[in-house]
């Protein structure tokens, strides 16, 4: 005769599919959290130049010309000790457009500049929107918690729309 399990020790299939929650909920937390990172790590790159100006160059360039991936013009300074310089490069985008005038900072150590200001603010986080798009499916579809994906998925359209309004 086999004696009778006592009623607090949990079965083995009760034990495996705790076992399986906890890694899903792990996994996919995981994924979650370096989608986020990674559109952080994305968006610092050009927001650090542009949210963190003093002690930079900052002034205006007039788009003159532009190629496949930049456009260049003139750099006329409007911060203490920033030089006019013949030629900045601008990433170029849907935004910029030759002939016209944009204030932008001087990242150091050369002649490339991002676009200041609350549109270059809001452009230099749209990877983190995209960022936050992607984890909101990871956690609605992963984690289950479809409240957090709806307030992530629904911040990042806000922080990609605010950013099409504003460029």
């Amino acid at each position: 005769m086999i004696p009778a399990m006592p009623a607090t020790a949990p079965s083995p299939s009760r034990a495996s599919a705790v076992a399986l929650r906890f890694g899903r909920f792990a996994s996919m937390g995981t994924v979650a959290v370096l989608i986020l990172i990674a559109g952080v790590w994305a968006s610092w790159g050009t927001a650090q130049h542009v949210m963190l100006t003093k002690g930079r160059e900052q002034g205006t360039v007039e788009v003159a010309r532009c190629g496949p991936d930049t456009c260049w013009g003139r750099f006329t300074p409007l911060s203490e000790g920033s030089q006019p310089r013949g030629r900045v490069v601008l990433e170029k985008s849907v935004a910029v457009e030759r002939g016209r005038t944009y204030t932008v900072v001087v990242k150091p150590g050369g002649d490339d500049a991002v676009r200041s200001g609350p549109a270059g603010v809001v452009y230099a986080w749209v990877p983190l929107g995209g960022a936050l798009l992607l984890a909101s499916v990871v956690v609605a579809g992963g984690l289950l918690r479809t409240r957090l994906a709806w307030v992530m998925a629904l911040s990042g359209v806000a922080l990609v729309t605010a950013a099409f309004v504003a460029v």
